[in-house]
């Protein structure tokens, strides 16, 4: 496969998927208007590199939450990824792996914590959506746990599913012989076919709306691992999470699949790394493509990114191969773009690399 970049995948798994499957993974809430916002925020980010520096050696190493990764590329959490491939999480897992970077799972996996565990080392986050029955979010979070996950990435804006009209036209339900299999014991692992989405109608009748602030100080009661804090968009917000005892924050509008009409996640970037003053983490997930996305989610105070819907389109298309080339066509990009901004390591990585269109005209420092 004579694959150049990341987006060439999306085309491959359109043509192999069940048009039902590929909607899931492609489509956002109601006029798509965030979705295409997402990629187009990125183009209205330009750079100002500096010329000169020796690039000869350059260090993209970073640590999150005080383990060592190879990159600041890490993998978000996508749901049912054996829709895509039969290896599904298996091959993910391998994949970030491989690369030295960490893989978040997502409750609505299709293979277990055990299961991915079981694929061999690597550093692995959970993501966790929290249920009305408090007791099966306890005895996952414990299974996470003893699975040698090392943090909870706690997604906070699906007290209800965004309206996504394609899963609503195809009646999208999980294919028959797949099961949430984190649920599978408790017998929330099915998915009842419905008029609309049947995964609206899962969320309608398991997930808890209640969810609030003090449920975060609630999972550090049963917990020890770190929780980040997964679908902020707002100063306000970052800074109630960092009162209520958030690790981090994930600057994330769901891929645009819950509230259409939010911001970019990279214009929202910057005003919550101003709210949490440093004294958390931001990552920024939504609409990374390209290694110079990687830098200038960075160069705006982002600590690292998230790919989703890369890693499910390449898996479709390749399975783990497809998901370890995508990973390596970023590092690649993202290295060249560093060493042309005359960037040797992250911490080179500023604000005056770039110049964005909402900047004020930039007075120009005289030497």
């Amino acid at each position: 496969m004579d694959i150049t970049n990341v987006t060439e995948y999306e085309a491959i798994a359109k043509e192999k998927l069940p048009k039902m499957v590929y909607d899931y993974y492609a489509s956002g809430a109601e006029d798509q208007w965030t979705l295409k916002e997402n990629r187009n925020a990125f183009s209205r980010i330009l750079f100002r590199p500096r010329i000169l520096v020796d690039v000869s050696k350059i260090d993209m190493t970073t640590t999150v939450l005080g383990f060592k990764i190879s990159m600041p590329i890490m993998i978000a959490p996508t749901a049912m990824q054996k829709m895509a491939h039969p290896e599904g999480e298996y091959a993910t897992a391998r994949a970030a792996s491989a690369a030295g970077t960490i893989m978040t799972l997502s409750s609505w996996a299709t293979s277990s914590v055990e299961e991915v565990a079981s694929t061999g080392p690597g550093i692995r986050f959970f993501q966790l959506y929290v249920y009305k029955d408090r007791n099966v979010v306890a005895q996952l979070v414990r299974r996470a746990e003893r699975a040698g996950f090392k943090a909870i990435a706690l997604t906070v804006d699906t007290p209800r599913l965004g309206r996504r009209e394609a899963d609503i036209k195809n009646r999208f339900t999980l294919p028959p012989f797949l099961t949430l299999k984190n649920f599978e014991g408790l017998d929330l692992g099915k998915m009842d076919k419905t008029d609309d989405s049947g995964l609206a109608s899962y969320v309608a009748g398991q997930v808890d709306r209640s969810l609030s602030w003090k449920d975060v100080q609630w999972l550090q009661t049963i917990t020890s691992l770190p929780i980040l804090v997964k679908g902020v968009l707002t100063a306000e917000d970052a800074r109630l999470a960092v009162q209520a005892g958030a690790a981090g924050i994930i600057v994330s509008n769901h891929g645009a699949r819950q509230l259409d009409y939010v911001p970019a996640t990279i214009m929202a970037l910057e005003e919550v790394v101003k709210a949490s003053q440093g004294r958390v983490p931001v990552f920024l997930d939504g609409g990374v493509r390209r290694g110079t996305d990687v830098f200038k989610a960075l160069a705006l105070g982002a600590s690292g990114i998230f790919i989703g819907r890369p890693v499910v389109f390449s898996l479709a298309a390749d399975g783990e191969a497809g998901v370890r080339k995508v990973l390596q066509m970023l590092r690649d990009e993202f290295e060249l773009t560093m060493a042309l901004s005359g960037c040797r390591s992250l911490k080179e990585i500023t604000r005056n690399h770039i110049v964005t269109d909402w900047d004020s005209p930039r007075v120009v420092p005289r030497l």
